[in-house]
């Protein structure tokens, strides 16, 4: 309904849009230049943010730019396993066969890494998200996956993201040598009200829609009460479109922000 109404052919702030319409936010281009400077030197990535912020969107972008015949992207986002089934997963990625003997698909997983970047010449990537919740084993683990050859080749590159809270964890004297391993470490600072306010006018360009169905007002509106959270402005701006069609408003204004605003609250 309200994407004729303010002339839109789809609702540009919807999640599924494909990674070519990103916006190319500070936080945005940061992570991607620290995964293009990771996919060469191996090692561990540490990306943290709090929720919505982008941080896995930026992967996908970046998963879409890899070369095939050299990078092999992996993404694990189930992060509440023991270590068996991190290592079953693990396994299942790289296409080995799994049971329960963790001794074995260790050995048998370091020698497929090993194999992909000598013989094949290419890099495996494995990317866990929400790693705030990996377990204290998982992460004592990952650290020995790490070592290889004497702990003179890192034969695999980890992204490891999640929220802020993981740095806390990691700071932990038990994980001092998973710290160590740490090549990057990026965390996201949220969009600007400036950048929350050309995000905002980008996705309406986007949809074919005129500048004019929100008013200015309504866009610091929109940009204070989100405090740089993509996903939360997705979710006002979509509630403010229904809303402000409802009520045959043919610019949105911060009444129908602050109408979108209380209905997404759950106090």
């Amino acid at each position: 309904m309200f994407k004729s109404f303010y002339g839109m052919t789809f609702n540009p702030f919807d999640k599924s849009l494909p990674e070519n319409h990103a916006f190319r936010s500070k936080d945005h281009e940061q992570m991607l230049s620290r995964l293009e400077y990771l996919k060469t030197t191996h090692g561990i990535g540490l990306f943290t943010a709090p929720p919505g912020m982008g941080k896995t969107f930026a992967l996908r972008c970046f998963s879409q730019s890899l070369n095939p015949n050299l990078y092999q992207l992996s993404y694990i986002c189930l992060s509440t396993v023991s270590v068996t089934e991190f290592y079953q997963q693990f396994c299942h990625e790289l296409g080995l066969e799994f049971g329960s003997k963790k001794s074995l698909m260790f050995r048998n997983i370091q020698e497929r890494l090993l194999h992909l970047l000598k013989e094949k010449r290419k890099t495996f990537i494995l990317a866990i998200d929400e790693s705030q919740y990996l377990n204290i084993h998982v992460l004592r683990d990952i650290k020995m996956l790490m070592n290889t050859q004497f702990d003179s080749l890192d034969c695999f590159t980890l992204l490891l993201i999640g929220q802020p809270y993981l740095c806390s964890i990691l700071e932990k004297p038990v994980h001092e040598a998973l710290k160590q391993r740490i090549v990057i470490h990026y965390n996201y600072e949220g969009l600007s009200p400036e950048e929350a306010k050309n995000y905002i006018y980008s996705r309406i360009d986007l949809a074919g829609a005129a500048h004019s169905i929100i008013d200015e007002s309504a866009v610091h509106a929109v940009a204070n009460f989100c405090q740089g959270t993509p996903r939360i402005i997705n979710s006002v701006m979509t509630t403010a479109l229904i809303v402000g069609a409802q009520l045959k408003k043919n610019t949105i204004d911060t009444e129908v922000i602050l109408s979108a605003c209380n209905s997404l609250s759950l106090s």
